[in-house]
């Protein structure tokens, strides 16, 4: 056996990961949002880079020099005063004019009041309801301790003596901010919260305040009978304080505006419309500047003798040049994947959620011949409008379950257990195993835990918790 160091040739194909490459795979991950930001960074960063929308302002703008260099000399001549007065010989009121340049600068938020914060409205409420200096610095340190659910923060003797005020003097001012809007702010637990609103709301009942206060768990789980027996009243009477209880407000800051709120707005990156019997899918870039190369640092490369900021500036080109072609990628890869799934799922557009079909991400990369994992980037995080609503479409990627026929989704199993629980008798609600056997009757082979794994998703009770007396 011969052994020994030899030198051989051979040839492989091995994909590298450039920076070019990772940065067109970064691109399509991005939403609309994450995107405009990309491309506003870019635009900072690269010479090359210009926005479409700047240089047509700026045009407009030129054009507008013109138009009052022309004006200008157009006064020199002689003006003729009687057919200036012929147009107005109208001495009556008119309107101005609408300046269209001023009415394309309005925006949204112009039309649209901004929401108080909930401090902000009981501020408001306490200026006009206390009479002393005592009581408004009391009034604004405990809406300064409230929660981000309008409960108070704090024990009414730590109030006392971090402002070296009586507990009595300290709790009349509580009760008179309990009275505030929204009902049941300043309360100190969720009984408390739930009787002031009892209160507010003129029940007599003793029962329903002794409910509120010492059955909370009791009524969470539906244990009716329980109250009943403790309480020595009929069922159907403690049916009747529950349903009171369920339908009042748990959060009395529901609405306001807290400086906890994250609120995150969804824009579609994607829109579906029907038009007649066909489906038109457009790809929501409209928002996105328009990139173009500049003409100017271009003809430079052409003039310099300086090989070092030649290579800078080619550098630049060459990125920019690629910026552009990665996001006319992104969205050529977005409308087939989108026009894909329209495809497979075109049944789910005509009729609803219970005809979304099984589907996964290698069918639609088989389809359009990609890799799974661009689908998946292309996806991930990216929503739709439809005419159905607006989903994530990941949503159209639902497992399968077995059938007599060729398979139905979770989702449309999911829709059919939640018609099914709609339309049951409230006083013998269905069961997990009678849901499963109703579903295997139609051809659908599921299994009670699966009823009850996809029943826990959706936030139904068990029939225990949904029965009614």
């Amino acid at each position: 056996m011969k052994m020994g160091f030899e030198l051989n040739l051979s040839q492989t194909q091995k994909l590298i990961m450039t920076p070019e490459l990772r940065q067109a795979i970064q691109i399509l991950q991005f939403n609309n949002v994450e995107l405009m930001e990309f491309i506003y960074k870019q635009l900072e960063v690269n010479p090359f880079l210009e926005s479409a929308d700047n240089k047509n302002q700026e045009s407009v703008s030129g054009d507008d020099r013109d138009r009052d260099s022309v004006e200008k000399s157009d006064s020199d001549d002689e003006i003729d005063w009687r057919e200036i007065t012929e147009k107005y010989d109208d001495i009556s009121y008119k309107a101005y004019e609408r300046n269209v340049d001023s009415e394309e600068k309005q925006s949204f938020e112009s039309y649209t009041s901004k929401k108080m914060s909930l401090k902000d409205h009981l501020m408001v409420q306490l200026g006009v309801s206390v009479k002393t200096n005592k009581e408004k610095r009391i009034g604004e340190f405990i809406v300064e301790s409230l929660d981000k659910k309008g409960y108070l923060g704090c024990s009414l003797q730590d109030i006392s003596l971090l402002l070296n005020e009586d507990v009595v003097e300290v709790e009349r001012v509580l009760r008179l901010i309990q009275t505030f809007d929204p009902v049941g702010v300043g309360a100190r637990n969720l009984s408390e919260c739930l009787m002031i609103q009892l209160k507010e709301k003129g029940i007599q009942d003793k029962n329903a305040y002794i409910i509120a206060e010492d059955y909370l768990e009791e009524i969470a789980t539906n244990k009716v009978q329980k109250i009943a027996k403790d309480l020595k009243i009929s069922v159907m009477r403690v049916q009747g304080i529950c349903d009171i209880i369920k339908m009042l407000e748990p959060k009395p800051s529901r609405g306001f505006i807290v400086d906890s709120d994250n609120i995150r707005y969804i824009v579609p990156d994607v829109t579906i419309e029907k038009i007649g019997d066909e489906y038109i899918i457009i790809v929501n870039d409209n928002n996105l500047p328009t990139l173009t190369i500049s003409n100017y640092y271009r003809s430079m490369i052409n003039n310099l003798d300086d090989k070092e900021a030649n290579k800078f500036l080619s550098d630049k080109l060459n990125s920019s040049m690629w910026l552009i072609k990665s996001i006319e990628q992104r969205r050529m890869t977005l409308y087939r994947v989108t026009e894909s799934i329209l495809k497979f799922q075109r049944k789910f557009f005509d009729e609803g959620k219970t005809a979304l079909k099984p589907l996964v991400l290698k069918d639609v990369a088989d389809d359009i011949g990609v890799h799974e994992s661009t689908v998946s980037r292309a996806t991930n995080g990216k929503y739709v409008q439809t005419p159905r609503g607006l989903f994530e479409l990941k949503y159209f990627f639902a497992s399968s379950i077995e059938s007599d026929g060729d398979g139905v989704s979770s989702t449309s199993v999911k829709t059919q257990i939640k018609k099914l629980i709609d339309e049951e008798n409230s006083q013998k609600p269905l069961s997990d195993q009678k849901i499963s056997e109703m579903l295997s009757s139609e051809g659908i082979n599921i299994s009670r835990r699966t009823v009850a794994k996809y029943r826990d998703e959706m936030r139904i009770p068990s029939s225990s918790m949904r029965r009614r007396y």
